[in-house]
């Protein structure tokens, strides 16, 4: 029978899928039978016919769409690659726990939990503070506090199960040899770098992201996108540009909010509020994080109240679709499109390459 504690880790840190928000979502559940798939078409078949004898091949429509192609070979190879790591990683952990005759959930709270130690209660009340404001009448801080207490120390056991698993996998010597698909040519997209950015304009690299505030897929990307930061110091220029769904209503005010704050130079201090704050995005609680991140709220709430912003958004926007991007996060790393809330090792094999001496 599997350990819940170490089958819900490994699904969290290895088995998830790396995706992003778009209108065609997958269905959720799938069916679980296992079907056989036939053998392609030679690229001179004819695929259809029409008017005077005039047809399409294989080969011609394949050509066609050979982005899209492309990427679901990719995703299909991080699956499997995402597969194995969850499955290896349950396999270790049910290993070592044997080894130090502890159960699953014994191992992860020795390894995981009890070396994250509690918030300190200053910081617990500071976030409660910050947060009344939202919360339902009559809330005290004694009945939110365990909830507050699972917010702040959430992201560092994740980041501690993290190490701990890669000292299993270190010790192990696991060996990934699932192999890759073949990489299509690279394909520059025309993207101007207009917007927010942090990182030196002289930067050999320079990332440009469409990213919608209200999109869960692009709330994790971030945790990446700091992991890229810090391994390549003074080499990436990070830009941002806003790309609100159609779907997710309260997404292009949030990106208004985030102008207004740049306005007074708190644009990624608000960038990093609203990804926190997600579920709580509505026009009240914007303003809201504006008092707490001191903003003057008078210059700030004209800003929002106006729509002003909004047409920076909606050239965003247009500048995303016209580049190619239908869903969030889409990244541009000197024109490269990485599609999505993909792994670290995505990026770090476009950046190597793009600072590699040309020949």
């Amino acid at each position: 029978m599997r350990s819940t504690s170490s089958t819900i880790l490994a699904a969290l840190l290895a088995a998830s899928l790396f995706s992003g928000c778009n209108k065609e979502k997958a269905p959720a559940t799938a069916p679980t039978t296992t079907t056989t798939t036939s053998a392609e078409p030679t690229p001179d078949t004819v695929v259809a016919t029409f008017g005077d004898g005039q047809k399409i091949t294989f080969g011609e429509l394949n050509d066609r769409i050979k982005e899209p192609l492309a990427n679901l070979e990719k995703q299909k190879y991080q699956l499997r690659k995402q597969g194995i790591e969850g499955f290896v990683v349950e396999k270790l952990v049910q290993a070592e726990a044997k080894k130090r005759n502890l159960t699953e959930e014994q191992l992860i709270k020795a390894e995981v939990d009890d070396k994250i130690p509690q918030p300190p209660e200053e910081e617990l009340k500071k976030m409660y503070e910050e947060a009344k404001d939202r919360l339902p009448p009559g809330t005290t801080y004694e009945q939110v506090k365990p909830q507050i207490v699972d917010f702040l120390s959430g992201s560092k056991k994740q980041e501690r199960a993290r190490e701990f698993f890669n000292e299993l996998k270190k010790t192990a010597n696991v060996q990934i040899t699932l192999p890759e698909p073949p990489k299509p040519p690279v394909e520059r997209k025309q993207v101007a770098a207009t917007g927010a950015a942090k990182g030196p304009d002289s930067a050999p690299i320079t990332i440009v992201e469409f990213s919608d505030f209200q999109c869960p897929f692009c709330s994790r990307a971030n945790e990446t996108v700091d992991q890229v930061l810090k391994a390549y110091p003074d080499k990436i220029r990070l830009v941002f540009r806003h790309f609100p769904l159609e779907f997710h209503q309260q997404a292009p005010k949030a990106s208004e909010a985030s102008l207004c704050a740049q306005d007074q130079g708190k644009f990624w201090e608000m960038h990093d509020k609203l990804f926190a704050n997600q579920k709580a995005l509505e026009v009240p609680a914007l303003k809201g994080y504006a008092k707490e991140l001191g903003l003057d709220t008078g210059k700030f709430d004209k800003c929002l109240d106006s729509g002003e912003k909004g047409s920076i958004v909606q050239t965003d926007l247009a500048d995303g679709k016209k580049a190619g991007v239908n869903g969030t996060p889409a990244f541009f790393i000197n024109g490269i499109l990485i599609s999505g809330a993909q792994p670290f090792d995505e990026f770090k094999s476009v950046i190597d390459a793009e600072l590699q001496p040309k020949k």
